[in-house]
């Protein structure tokens, strides 16, 4: 690729690039840049962790990226998962990274980091953080705390103060020329863009994805008006959520109770699947119908089904079966690992058995 197309390849699912223009200098001055992305492990993990963390991590390497997943065990630790059992934390590790390798992510250039082993191996990395500390006032660390899936308020942990500056001091230290990680993240890589140049460190270009709304809306009352609230997809609502080794059965039936408005894109979570996961997949998908509402009917874009889908050509049900069948036969290799794997299914048992 040329450095264009590398970077038309990267708003293939960016959301946002802070900037452009840096991102371009970048690949100008270095053919294979450092990107990073921190996960908590935390449980079960679904298809906008799984199969769309895939699909962007394959785009970014095949312009030449070296991609470095960070296993933020620590973090997870902070933020109380698993009552800040480490052990725990680390097994949930072991299962998220068993998954990715099921499912299609090219693994050539990427390489698993565990946060408390490398900042064991790095202490000058806990000079960074308090240097951070003295940049940044306690305001603008306590309104990142969303990055934690909380929201700010006094009564937090004060790990909440502590876990946006080793986020921050994460990216100089795994030198990271690229913070790829979810919109939901985007305040702690400004924070570290804004102060990364007053300790004379390069700040990361930031590069957000899109976060895959929940298959269902939060009924909500205020002022008298009713309406839906639009929820990222959340395994605290495993309702809402599709998992990587749900059954085929549950695949159906959490789309079958999806939140569909006929003749409607926004806040459409089964046309979102649809875009970021099944285009991506398929070159062509089969909507079928009943006869009598014109028959099955081949669709080859994301922009044909959505044009279709506006005009009422397509009912949500037959949308939603089809999309779900899609969803399913991408999930079909990681069950299929689950079940032949011994190491695969002793990580599943065992995360089952946290949760519970």
């Amino acid at each position: 690729m040329n450095i264009k197309e590398k970077v038309e390849t990267i708003k293939e699912f960016a959301e946002e690039i802070v900037t452009e223009e840096e991102l371009i200098k970048l690949f100008e001055e270095k053919p294979h840049p450092i990107a990073y992305d921190g996960f908590e492990p935390s449980g079960r993990i679904h298809i906008a962790q799984g199969l769309l963390r895939a699909i962007t991590v394959n785009k970014l390497t095949s312009t030449g990226i070296k991609f470095k997943f960070y296993v933020a065990d620590w973090f997870a630790l902070l933020n109380n998962k698993f009552d800040g059992d480490i052990k725990k934390i680390r097994i949930v590790g072991e299962y998220f990274i068993e998954v990715w390798k099921a499912c299609g992510m090219d693994l050539k250039n990427v390489e698993f980091i565990w946060a408390s082993d490398f900042i064991k191996k790095h202490p000058e990395y806990w000079e960074t953080v308090l240097r951070l500390s003295i940049h940044a006032s306690v305001n603008r660390v306590l309104r990142c705390g969303q990055i934690m899936g909380r929201e700010e308020s006094t009564d937090n942990p004060s790990a909440q103060i502590l876990y946006p500056l080793m986020q921050a001091a994460d990216i100089h230290h795994l030198n990271a020329d690229i913070a790829q990680l979810g919109m939901d993240q985007r305040k702690v890589n400004m924070l570290a863009r804004d102060v990364f140049p007053k300790l004379n460190m390069t700040p990361p270009v930031v590069i957000s994805h899109h976060m895959l709304l929940g298959l269902q809306f939060q009924e909500t009352d205020k002022i008298g008006i009713d309406r839906k609230i639009a929820m990222k997809m959340s395994k605290s609502k495993p309702e809402t959520a599709i998992f990587m080794t749900d059954t085929k059965e549950e695949v159906f039936n959490k789309f079958k109770k999806a939140y569909c408005p006929e003749g409607e894109e926004q806040d459409n979570p089964v046309l979102e699947y649809a875009k970021y996961i099944v285009f991506e997949k398929f070159k062509k998908i089969t909507i079928k119908r009943p006869e009598k509402f014109g028959g099955d009917l081949t669709v080859k874009s994301y922009n044909e089904l959505r044009d279709l889908y506006l005009k009422k050509e397509i009912h949500p049900l037959d949308l939603k079966n089809t999309i779900a069948e899609c969803i399913n036969e991408l999930l079909e290799p990681i069950r299929k690992h689950f079940k032949t794997s011994k190491k695969a299914m002793e990580l599943e048992k065992q995360v089952l058995s946290f949760q519970k």
